[in-house]
């Protein structure tokens, strides 16, 4: 499973709705056990973004056809970020050239 970190801003309608938001991510955790994504975390932050998430997919197309499928909601704007443990990246460094 591949790890992602996703970046999210909420949406004027997000914000409008925003007592809502921690039965929103309920919602999310539920349609995302439906997708094959695991969500690692949730956690809602001051500064640029209004939440940080961590979820496991089986791979890109299954992260976005999630993400895609949240966004249609409209109540926030996402980045996705592929994020890499200690371990893949050490992997990835011991195929760079000497």
């Amino acid at each position: 499973m591949a790890l992602y970190t996703v970046l999210g801003s909420f949406t004027d309608q997000g914000i409008r709705n925003i007592k809502e938001t921690t039965h929103r991510a309920e919602a999310v955790e539920a349609a995302a056990r439906k997708s094959g994504v695991t969500v690692k975390s949730i956690q809602w932050t001051l500064g640029a973004y209004d939440l940080v998430c961590q979820f496991e997919a089986p791979d890109d197309q299954a992260i976005t056809a999630f993400g895609l499928a949240i966004g249609m909601q409209g109540n926030v704007r996402t980045q996705t970020l592929r994020t890499f443990s200690r371990d893949e990246m050490n992997a990835i460094l011991s195929r760079l050239p000497a």
